[in-house]
């Protein structure tokens, strides 16, 4: 055995030498699916597709958005209660590589469309989306979001999202205790109730 190892020694050797490794290094991708599967499914759902509007879907999100989010639970600078309780641990078990991996895995998913609502009040929601609130200096959540609410950067999708969820961003948002994003804290403090409501029902339905 011993001969036959060093018979190989030189071959090995020269394969390091080249950067070639024996055995496959796993993928971003497939490293970002096994911590999926192993950290992240249990509250997000198999591939992201959560089924809880208590957590929200990470299905098509974009990466930007995800690492962003991920480093600010790992660094504390989201405090709502929900982030304490699920997010701070759990981020902190998380190097760059593995955020990076998570970020890539999950923008790989397939979207999957949220149920639809009261027609009325989802038309609502589509202007406020496409158009703002004018009058009170709200601009289009197109703008930021994208026309069809895919996200871009570090500004998330939203299509698709469970309206319970995104009903409680707003709410933190306007209670303080999530400040790492102040264009969102300043229109959630515009939007009424109802207009946030029509906005949430619409976004749902995308």
């Amino acid at each position: 055995m011993k001969r036959i190892l060093a018979a190989w020694m030189p071959a090995i050797a020269l394969l390091a030498a080249a950067g070639i490794a024996l055995i496959p290094a796993p993928t971003r991708a497939e490293d970002g699916a096994r911590i999926a599967g192993q950290i992240c499914s249990g509250c997000h759902g198999v591939h992201g597709r959560s089924e809880s509007p208590m957590f929200p879907k990470l299905n098509a999100q974009t990466p930007e958005y995800i690492e962003a989010q991920l480093k600010g639970f790992r660094e504390h600078a989201r405090g709502e209660s929900a982030a304490r309780d699920y997010m701070w641990g759990m981020a902190a078990l998380l190097d760059e590589a593995a955020v990076k991996s998570l970020a890539d895995y999950y923008s790989h998913q397939p979207a999957t469309r949220g149920a639809a609502g009261d027609p009325i009040l989802m038309a609502k929601g589509q202007e406020i989306f496409e158009h703002g609130v004018p009058d009170k200096g709200v601009p289009a959540c197109a703008s930021c979001h994208g026309a069809q609410a895919q996200g871009a950067g570090t500004f998330p999708r939203l299509a698709g999202q469970h309206r319970e969820y995104l009903l409680r961003q707003i709410e933190v948002f306007q209670n303080g205790t999530r400040a790492n994003a102040p264009v969102m804290t300043a229109v959630a403090h515009t939007l009424s109730s109802e207009q946030a409501k029509a906005v949430a029902a619409y976004l749902q339905s995308r």
